[in-house]
């Protein structure tokens, strides 16, 4: 039983729910017994005039009676059997969900570099339903049913050990011919996973895609790659069902001729006087109904074998290694240090690997320091590493002197507010979107941080206000619109570390008017880390740091830099330069 609570991921409440699972089937099938118990007893009673006795009709009104409190007993037997496997799997579920989602925010950046979001998306909704479906009506009913067969066959060989032999006779050989079939099976289930997985990638993409997909045309064979991945994944699901029906029916046809070996040596018995009619007639009523519960057995296996490698995946998520540190250190100073930082995504960390190479700066606290380089210079990586949504190779990075590494992300996370130039809003109102900075926030200062980033100029022409609905991702707001919300989330975290990451670089002159004055509220006694490709966004900056290759290659004022007539000076000259342009 141990082993089950590793297999399948459970809870402490979980395992011990499958535990009284396990019993309430087993005393289910028990139940059935009574019901059947009562038909043997009336059975034998008409058999009397057979035999020159005579029906004992008080016999018969007491089997009446037994009858129906046997099927009282079978009721309440079965509700409290569906209360024990499928209530309890369903909040076992949700509590597994719930889990792998809270491991996944912790984990670092660099796992889901190394993942797809449909794969994700796979272990916590189809991995976490096929946990439920084994838990509420595999697991259980499995053990239980082997435990019903023992019970009933010890029960059977105390009238006659001989029949009892041959009517389970069969039952170990079949399942042996499941458990040998494993191997196959492994095989097939592993194909349809990647199968599975395969195609629901090309529907994410075909989905994300359909505005190119619209646009360029790209109908019938010219998007062939989401037809030949349903196709495959067709023809596989096909393969194991065939693959899987051959050898459960297989073990089936081989229980069931447990029916005739159970005949044949009944009526040798009989023949020979070792065994009377009415024992040899209860044995063929009860070989009917015992091989019920086998031959459910035999078809939950390979569904058992499934879900080991579904469960498989969900282990290898839910063990690795998240991102740890302590949360009670406290921050007070807020100046930032890197120190011979080096840091690769691909975690190969060479000169030629390296995005971030011997990255030594200090950015004050309480000012304006600005990054600023050549496209695919780590600008963006060194906000991020700031954040320590990856950890560094090699160097450290300090904030008021503390090692971040040492922090726990989310209590690091608790000094800073972020506004990057690509959003990511929530199908929810614009309320509960800007609410996000400050769940603990009341409503008048929700609508204050609102009101600051000139969320006004827009929430007041909708219908519904600020309780208008977004569509996903806030598809119904337009780039200003959606960076204000962004803005005043962070006016409402009022974190004491601010980081902008091309805040204003994709709009309109109109919105960026809105936004800088949005941001110039929110940096005010702030320590701000500004990521600008258009230089002339931070000239007023109190520190410029320029990148090259991952490298520091100046760093000082505006004037400063364009005085030393270096990289700085040559990228605002040319920006200068390209504003005459026109088309």
């Amino acid at each position: 039983m141990g082993n089950l609570k590793e297999l399948l991921l459970l809870t402490e409440k979980g395992y011990r729910d499958l535990k009284k699972a396990i019993l309430a089937c087993t005393v289910t099938n028990l139940s059935l017994m009574l019901p059947f118990g009562v038909t043997i007893g009336i059975f034998m009673e008409l058999l009397k005039p057979f035999m020159g006795e005579e029906i004992s009709w008080i016999k018969m009104w007491g089997y009446f009676l037994a009858g129906i409190g046997a099927a009282v007993l079978v009721f309440l037997a079965n509700k409290n059997d569906y209360k024990k496997t499928y209530v309890t799997s369903y909040n076992e579920s949700e509590a597994t969900r719930i889990r792998v989602a809270e491991h996944i925010r912790k984990l670092p950046m660099s796992f889901f570099n190394s993942k797809d979001l449909t794969e994700l998306t796979t272990n916590m909704m189809g991995d976490c339903a096929t946990t439920e479906q084994v838990l509420s009506r595999v697991i259980p009913q499995l053990l239980a049913n082997g435990i019903s067969i023992v019970i009933v066959c010890i029960m059977l060989s105390f009238f006659e050990w001989r029949l009892a032999l041959t009517v389970f006779i069969t039952v170990p050989v079949a399942f042996f011919v499941i458990l040998g079939s494993r191997k196959v099976q492994n095989r097939l289930s592993e194909s349809h996973i990647q199968a599975k997985l395969k195609a629901s990638d090309q529907v994410q993409e075909y989905f994300e895609g359909i505005k190119v997909i619209k646009a360029c045309g790209l109908e019938g064979d010219k998007f062939a790659a989401l037809d030949d991945a349903l196709r495959f994944m067709k023809k596989i699901a096909i393969q194991m069902e065939f693959v899987t029906g051959i050898f459960v029916t297989g073990a089936q046809i081989i229980v069931q001729a447990g029916v005739g070996l159970t005949v044949f040596a009944g009526t040798y018995l009989l023949t020979g006087g070792q065994i009377e009619l009415i024992p040899l007639l209860m044995f063929f009523l009860i070989v009917v109904r015992i091989y019920g519960p086998v031959l459910v057995e035999l078809t939950l296996l390979p569904e058992l074998m499934y879900l080991r490698l579904s469960t498989k995946r969900m282990r290898t998520l839910i063990s690795t290694a998240i991102m740890e540190g302590s949360t009670e250190k406290e921050i007070k100073n807020f100046n930032i240090e890197f120190d011979k930082v080096s840091f690769s995504y691909n975690k190969v960390n060479t000169p030629e690997e390296s995005v971030i190479k011997d990255f030594s700066v200090s950015i004050p606290a309480e000012g304006i320091t600005a990054l600023v380089g050549p496209s695919g210079c780590g600008k963006s990586t060194v906000s991020k590493l700031i954040a320590r949504f990856w950890d560094v190779d090699g160097g450290t990075i300090k904030i008021g002197g503390t090692d971040i590494k040492t922090l726990d992300p989310e209590h690091l996370m608790s000094y800073m507010s972020f506004v990057f130039q690509d959003v990511v809003l929530f199908h929810d109102t614009i309320y509960n979107n800007i609410r996000i900075g400050n769940m603990e926030a009341t409503r008048e200062q929700v609508l204050k941080a609102a009101e600051a980033a000139c969320c006004d100029e827009f929430a007041g022409n909708l219908r519904e206000g600020y309780e208008t609905m977004l569509g996903e991702n806030g598809s119904t707001l337009s780039g200003g619109e959606r960076q204000r919300i962004s803005i005043a989330r962070a006016l409402l975290k009022n974190a004491p570390i601010v980081l902008l990451d091309e805040a204003t670089a994709s709009l309109d002159p109109e919105n960026e008017v809105l936004i800088q004055q949005a941001i110039s509220r929110l940096i005010k006694g702030k320590t701000v880390i500004v990521i600008a490709h258009r230089l002339r966004t931070v000239a007023g900056a109190d520190k410029i740091i320029v990148l090259n290759q991952g490298r520091l290659v100046e760093e000082g004022t505006h004037d400063t830099l364009i005085a030393k007539k270096g990289l700085y000076e040559k990228l605002y000259r040319i920006q200068q330069e390209s504003m005459g342009w026109s088309v």
